[in-house]
């Protein structure tokens, strides 16, 4: 068993200096490398996903491992240490290891790093230590997010309620506005077909993918999100949407892209391709949800639905194609699109919420009513959006502030935004890397 071995190891020296022994060359011992890390790194990992259930986000790797997993029973604290150990042995590989490391080579080391340090945060957390939501953010993410006061938003709200005049609450105006542009169940399958469909021709028209990558689409209850996707390995993903709210044509085409084409499925694809298969770099066939990779897969996927429709074509999509699919009337749409724009634009009030919740400073009926206020949705969506703050907490900065950070590195990457997108879905590109 790992856990043994550790031990072992824990009592030839501490964590600090174990890895002295293996990078120094001593005789009969073999010399300590990325290879070997990265493996330990991924047995890491999935001995934390049988302590947290949905910690391991997708897992490729060897069936064995998996096994060797399930068959653990360290403590948070134990892996912790392991957690350590490999932060110590890296800092070696760093100063020990032999000349010449390429770009590549740095930059992976650095990617291991940042991701063992992010499962130490999650472990401590599991162990009960407390952080800010800022200092979580940053500590499993590797960015600081801005928590502005809720004020600050207030201008945003005056725009939409000059938009949308007329008697009641303006979360109450703005849910009457868009329900109009609910798609019936009966017909959900079929726009949500025809939304990836148009995704992924937009995307393939830029990105060659797998010849082999294909995914299936659920519907799906009683979850904290609206979509998920579920990466299975050899570029093939489990779509699932959640059907328990009110879908609108818009949402059609951002779940398509997000968890579609460009979004996660094209982004764990090419992980795969470029890391796991062409390279043999174990860490990526394994992806932590409490990680910086989440900021970059959230934030790309995200970004995505407006690379695929940029400017008005998202607008247009709908109308032409969405609504008769749907049987809506598209005579708004165009003021739907400026109360999207607009709406966006408040995203990021619900870090401040969520920071006031999580720390106990409001109750929860006061951070439903502040969600309802700052997000404009109903108190139902309200409610399942403070359940989604409950069970991933600090996780929500991946959207908006992912998708903000991105979009300004890829565009600051040249003319060819699709380029820049490739290459960053294809990387092994930090968080800390993409701010200018």
């Amino acid at each position: 068993m790992r856990a043994v071995l550790f031990s072992l190891l824990l009592l030839v020296g501490a964590c600090a200096t174990a890895p002295d022994d293996v990078t120094t060359g001593h005789p009969g011992v073999a010399p300590d490398s990325l290879d070997a890390i990265a493996e330990d790194y991924v047995h890491l990992i999935l001995d934390i996903g049988e302590l947290e259930p949905g910690y391991v986000d997708a897992y490729y790797g060897p069936t064995e491992w998996q096994a060797a997993a399930k068959a653990e029973t360290e403590t948070a604290d134990q892996l912790i240490q392991r957690a350590a150990y490999l932060s110590g042995r890296l800092a070696d590989l760093d100063r020990n290891g032999p000349a010449g490391a390429t770009p590549a080579d740095m930059q992976r080391r650095k990617y291991l790093d940042a991701h063992v340090a992010a499962a130490s945060a999650r472990l401590r957390m599991l162990s009960g230590e407390k952080m800010s939501f800022a200092d979580e953010a940053e500590a499993l993410f590797g960015i600081r997010p801005e928590l502005l006061p809720l004020a600050s938003y207030d201008p945003i709200l005056a725009e939409i309620d000059a938009l949308l005049p007329g008697e009641g609450s303006l979360t109450d105006r703005v849910t009457a506005f868009r329900a109009d542009y609910v798609i019936p169940k009966d017909r959900l399958q079929a726009v949500m077909d025809a939304a990836i469909a148009e995704c992924r021709t937009r995307t393939v028209r830029h990105i060659a993918l797998p010849a082999n990558e294909r995914f299936t689409l659920s519907f799906v209850g009683d979850k904290p999100w609206s979509g998920y996707n579920y990466y299975l390995g050899d570029a093939a993903s489990r779509i699932e949407i959640n059907a328990d709210f009110p879908i609108y044509t818009e949402r059609a085409i951002d779940l398509g892209c997000h968890e579609g084409y460009p979004g996660h499925h094209v982004y764990n694809a090419l992980l795969e391709r470029t890391f796991v298969r062409e390279r043999g770099w174990v860490e990526m066939s394994v992806y932590p949800l409490f990680s910086p990779m989440s900021f970059v897969a959230e934030g790309s996927a995200n970004y995505g639905i407006d690379l695929a429709f940029p400017g008005d074509e998202g607008t247009a999509f709908e109308r032409d194609v969405l609504f008769p699919l749907a049987g809506l009337d598209p005579s708004t749409a165009e003021k739907k699109a400026q109360l999207g724009a607009l709406t966006r634009r408040l995203a990021r009030a619900e870090y401040t919420i969520a920071d006031d919740w999580l720390a106990g400073r409001i109750e929860r009926a006061e951070a439903i009513r502040r969600l309802m206020t700052y997000t404009l949705a109903d108190e139902a969506k309200a409610t399942q959006r403070l359940r989604f703050i409950d069970t991933y907490r600090s996780y929500i900065i991946n959207y908006g502030l992912g998708r903000d950070t991105v979009q300004a590195w890829v565009e600051r990457q040249g003319p060819d935004r699709w380029e820049g997108m490739e290459t960053l879905l294809s990387s092994q590109i930090l968080p800390v890397d993409l701010v200018e």
